[in-house]
């Protein structure tokens, strides 16, 4: 393999990596949403997948577990199954593309070329697939925000959840996913040949030089 195609499954790999723990400080932090009131100025609400907090300006925050699973909005549910999913997509696609990595001595027996490219793309692809799952839920949370804070039903003296730090961690969280399974299947595509053991190509050329000496004997 050459250099080109190592340094991109390196470089797959740590960005795969960041992206996962981006995905994974997403679904548990709780400032998906945020609240600021002007009746209140010194506290602010926070919305999470988990739970809700109250933050106060002195510094103390407070927060709070959901009762009941069942009395949780669609959407929230909705969040919270498919930044679950993501996790599990990501954590499957890290652990089958690390043996097929070109520095993991494994799969040493013939053919282990095409089992080594074979693992990259399946851990490549599923790194797509898991930032694809944890965009959904962050682009639907803050396309609902958006829909809220512009409803003109609602007084304006009423206050309106806006955009929290996670929404953000989890668009670039999902983003590098998708980065990461991209280049891992695009240093495959780099590697078009299967490398040759340095035994075997010496006695291809020694076998390819005594045929030609013997061809130039016969002539």
């Amino acid at each position: 393999m050459d250099t080109c195609a190592c340094a991109l499954e390196l470089l797959g790999m740590l960005v795969y990596v960041g992206a996962w723990l981006c995905a994974l400080t997403t679904t548990l932090l709780p400032q998906w949403l945020t609240m600021s009131t002007a009746l209140l100025p010194v506290e602010s609400y926070e919305l999470g997948l988990w739970e809700t907090c109250v933050v106060q300006d002195v510094g103390g925050m407070e927060c709070r577990a959901y009762d009941s699973l069942l009395g949780l909005s669609s959407d929230l549910k909705l969040a919270r199954i498919l930044m679950c999913a993501s996790l599990a997509v990501g954590m499957l696609g890290m652990l089958v593309a690390i043996p097929g990595l070109y520095l993991i001595n494994s799969c040493k027996e013939r053919g282990s070329f095409r089992t080594k490219r074979t693992l990259i793309i399946m851990g490549g692809v599923l790194g797509m697939i898991s930032g694809v799952l944890c965009l959904i839920p962050v682009s639907y949370m803050a396309h609902l925000a958006v829909i809220r804070f512009f409803d003109d039903k609602i007084p304006d003296v009423v206050p309106r959840w806006e955009f929290g730090d996670a929404l953000f961690c989890g668009w670039v969280g999902g983003f590098l996913l998708i980065v990461a399974g991209l280049l891992l299947v695009t240093s495959c595509l780099c590697s078009q040949a299967e490398p040759q053991p340095v035994l075997q190509r010496r006695y291809h050329v020694m076998s390819t030089d005594v045929s030609f000496r013997k061809r130039s004997e016969y002539v």
